[in-house]
């Protein structure tokens, strides 16, 4: 009995100090984002004038996210960012899904050898000044299409697919042909909805990365109004250049929200991607794991 009680204080006490590490983990992961959102949500002339932790919005103003959304360029980085990722992740899901199941197939020639060269180019490449005489070469640059062909196919994803296609029995694939199906009837018809919960992590994983994206688009893109969200962002973050991004403030009322109208476009630019998180988070770690343990 004394065993088990001693026992049963130890796990106690492991586990208030496990909760209690986790709540404090949690707190400093999340109030860096509850900052920003306080703060585009204060009082410009209040906000200025404070110092130290914020614990709720000085005096409720939504005239950041007003003149954030009256400013053409914000809107204008939307819908290049939406059209790259929509556009990115049909040609990723699609190159990926082939190049996967290709690579699945025990019978394929040089696989192994093939295998080798992809994960190569996981450890090296050609550098940056290569690749951006490549583009250009290709007539890619100034256009939508340098920030999308470039990076349409990660080695990473594709060899997390690859494992997963793997992992469905060959009984399925030998039944299938016996009734007649080709191998796009075996890829879309069984290997890619067995996989779903992979497809669904590596549309997450493309879709940030598409998201996030804005070194490219500093390298390839010199026309301003092809530039993506993030991109944007980085102007008003670095160049502290609040002047162009509140096209419909006075000059005044500019120097004044300037540092809300930051904090407020980090918040615009970051609140979609949360919100898709939560419903492809259930599929994440069973999708991660699929592709990452051979069947």
């Amino acid at each position: 009995m004394r065993r088990r009680e001693g026992a049963s204080i130890g796990g106690k006490i492991f586990d208030v100090f496990n909760y209690t590490l986790l709540t404090v983990l949690t707190i400093c992961t999340l109030y860096p984002l509850i900052y920003v959102l306080f703060a585009s949500l204060s009082e410009p002339t209040l906000y200025m004038q404070h110092s130290g932790i914020l614990w709720k919005p000085l005096h409720f103003n939504f005239n950041a996210y007003r003149l954030v959304f009256e400013n053409p360029m914000i809107i204008r980085g939307y819908l290049n960012t939406f059209i790259v990722l929509a556009g990115g992740l049909v040609l990723n899901i699609i190159l990926t899904a082939f190049g996967a199941y290709a690579l699945s197939r025990k019978g394929l020639r040089y696989r192994k050898q093939l295998m080798l060269f992809i994960v190569f180019t996981m450890f090296f490449n050609g550098g940056l000044i290569p690749l951006y005489f490549t583009v250009k070469g290709l007539g890619l640059t100034n256009t939508l299409w340098s920030l999308i062909i470039p990076q349409a196919i990660s080695a990473f994803n594709l060899i997390i697919m690859r494992t997963a296609f793997e992992a469905v029995p060959d009984s399925l694939e030998e039944s299938a042909k016996i009734d007649g199906a080709n191998e796009f009837v075996i890829l879309f018809r069984i290997m890619i909805p067995l996989c779903m919960p992979v497809m669904a992590v590596m549309l997450l994983y493309y879709g940030v990365s598409h998201w996030n994206s804005w070194f490219n688009a500093m390298i390839y893109v010199q026309d301003r109004s092809l530039y993506p969200l993030q991109l944007v962002l980085r102007e008003l973050l670095l160049l502290n250049d609040a002047s162009s991004m509140a096209t419909g403030a006075s000059g005044g009322e500019v120097a004044v929200i300037g540092e809300t109208l930051k904090h407020a476009t980090i918040i615009v630019a970051t609140v979609p991607i949360l919100f898709v998180y939560p419903f492809l988070q259930k599929y994440f770690v069973k999708g991660a794991m699929i592709g990452a343990i051979k069947g």
